[in-house]
């Protein structure tokens, strides 16, 4: 028995041209999800605090070079994670001398609390790590900007 294309059928498509605009709807899909998740991350407390932090060291912006450009991140790396009590984030960042990654660990004390920078360091591509900010004192309260 041989496929007929039905002649009252207005909605006939063939297989390929199918699978096709499924593939690009579900592309399209990923793109979008990607977007939103990069633009909920930088909107994010923590990630706002580490950047202020950045942009207020000038041994950090001095190493970088003016003007400091802030990268995506990038989703699959295990470095960048976040949990209801903790996150840590590694920021691509470069600037017109070298480039890095800034590295921002925030906390909470518990759920729907304000986030609080533990620590954030520049790690330059040559290896050079710059400090930027380290919470100290066994009590959380006082806050020690190197």
């Amino acid at each position: 028995m041989m496929w007929q294309k039905h002649s009252g059928s207005r909605m006939s498509m063939s297989l390929g041209k199918l699978i096709l605009f499924a593939g690009v709807l579900t592309s399209g899909g990923s793109a979008l999800v990607y977007y939103f998740v990069q633009k909920a991350f930088s909107r994010s407390l923590y990630y706002q605090l580490g950047l202020e932090q950045l942009h207020s060291h000038p041994e950090a912006l001095e190493a970088l070079g003016t003007p400091v450009n802030v990268h995506n991140l990038k989703l699959p790396d295990k470095q960048n994670f976040v949990d209801i009590a903790e996150a840590q984030l590694k920021i691509p960042v470069s600037g017109s001398k070298s480039e890095g990654h800034l590295y921002v660990f925030s906390s909470r004390a518990a759920p729907f609390q304000r986030w609080h920078l533990d620590e954030v360091f520049l790690q330059l591509e040559d290896g050079q790590k710059i400090p930027v900010f380290k919470l100290s004192g066994e009590n959380g309260d006082e806050v020690k900007k190197e």
